[in-house]
């Protein structure tokens, strides 16, 4: 059974990453994992509970290490959960790149770029303006990537000055800078 969203039961949302541990390693992976979420605080659903799905011995002993390093600086019990991984299931087209659907414009871009759903979806393009609009990376980081996102100039400069509002409204923290 694939599940929907309005049929979930007991599932999670979560992403799977694939990545080549020549270009970075679980471990640096974790690390940006617990510092993109209080692990410390109680997940309210299972639906939206913090998680790592491990893969074999080896992940699940690196996230249990991690986890024990972070108990032990924060003296206070860690609340992410560290399961072994089952089926992944991809989430709907319309609940991929949540930040970029919602800027009307420049996902008009992608959708011409990309016209179907499952390109749309497996774009590093369309996931990295995701991650920026979401207030992920630095603004230097941004300014060095668009030229290689495949978008009109008008697009770069809407990019650009949605990132600076959001910059403006919530501070410089608002960014996530994982180098």
């Amino acid at each position: 059974m694939n599940p929907t969203y309005h049929g979930l039961g007991d599932h999670s949302e979560s992403i799977e990453i694939e990545y080549d541990p020549r270009a970075i390693s679980y471990e640096d992976l974790l690390t940006i994992f617990w510092e993109g979420h209080d692990p410390c605080s109680r997940s309210w659903s299972t639906q939206y509970r913090a998680a790592i799905f491990y893969h074999n011995d080896e992940q699940k002993r690196l996230a249990e290490k991690t986890r024990d390093m972070i108990e032990a600086t924060k003296k206070a019990k860690v609340r992410t959960e560290i399961l072994p991984a089952s089926t992944f299931y991809v989430a709907e087209a319309y609940h991929q790149k949540y930040s970029l659907r919602g800027d009307g414009e420049i996902m008009k871009e992608f959708q011409a770029i990309y016209p179907s759903d499952e390109a749309f979806m497996n774009s590093t393009a369309a996931a990295r303006v995701n991650g920026y609009l979401a207030g992920f990376g630095s603004f230097e980081d941004v300014q060095e990537a668009i030229g290689n996102l495949g978008l009109s100039t008008q697009a770069h400069d809407r990019l650009l000055a949605a990132i600076r509002k959001r910059g403006e409204r919530y501070g410089t923290s608002a960014f996530c800078a994982h180098k």
